[in-house]
């Protein structure tokens, strides 16, 4: 009986409270500003690169990036590295001096082995310093199994917030034609426990982002 008697108080408050009429909220305009717009998206992103704990790299062209892609592979323990297999990959790493063994994605999913990951970036997100990726980098593995992943972009791919990123891929087929999409802002991290900061909690150590002037 008593079971009995809070459940007829916990079902009596229940209806009280659905007698209370709640004044609905005007729907928010399409206009509305959540976060001020973003004025130098360069800027803005390497600001929020350096809060994400994200390395970033400018360059100026094929040369340097593959100049700067093989200083960060030889910093790494030795090991294979996986790459997407895309037209511009294929070329640029022909001029990366490394003596890894390369595992395209054409071949398979990265094995657990992979010191690297490298793949393209769909877009850059300044507002949040994130880089925007899709199934087409790789798979979903491309971006958590190996200890670092280096993303390839250039400037023309910055856009100021995740409004234009998300508009520009739907335009172009990009978020239809893929299996999955997400934003990956610095490397993996997490602060759970006695709000220790550690990295690589659930992916890779290190993202770095070489960014090359240009289209």
């Amino acid at each position: 009986m008593a079971n009995s008697g809070s459940r007829d108080l916990i079902l009596q408050r229940i209806r009280e409270g659905l007698k209370t009429q709640v004044p609905v909220p005007p729907p928010m305009s399409d206009e509305a500003v959540i976060f001020p717009p973003v004025e130098d998206p360069m800027a803005r992103f390497q600001q929020e690169c350096k809060a994400n704990l994200m390395e970033l790299t400018l360059t100026n062209d094929a040369g340097a990036s593959a100049q700067q892609i093989a200083g960060i592979l030889s910093s790494l323990p030795e090991g294979e590295i996986y790459v997407q297999d895309a037209p511009f990959l294929r070329q640029l790493m022909q001029t990366v001096a490394t003596v890894r063994t390369v595992h395209w994605s054409s071949e398979g999913a990265p094995r657990e082995s992979a010191q690297a990951t490298i793949s393209l970036a769909e877009a850059l997100v300044a507002q949040t310093g994130s880089v925007f990726v899709t199934a087409a980098c790789g798979g979903r593995g491309i971006s958590v199994v190996a200890p670092c992943h280096i993303v390839f972009a250039t400037t023309s791919q910055l856009v100021p917030d995740l409004k234009t990123a998300l508009g520009s891929a739907t335009r172009k087929g990009i978020l239809h034609n893929n299996s999955f999409a997400c934003m990956i802002s610095g490397s993996s991290r997490t602060a759970d426990i006695e709000k220790i900061l550690v990295q690589g909690a659930h992916g890779p150590v290190r993202l770095a982002v070489v960014l090359q002037a240009g289209n």
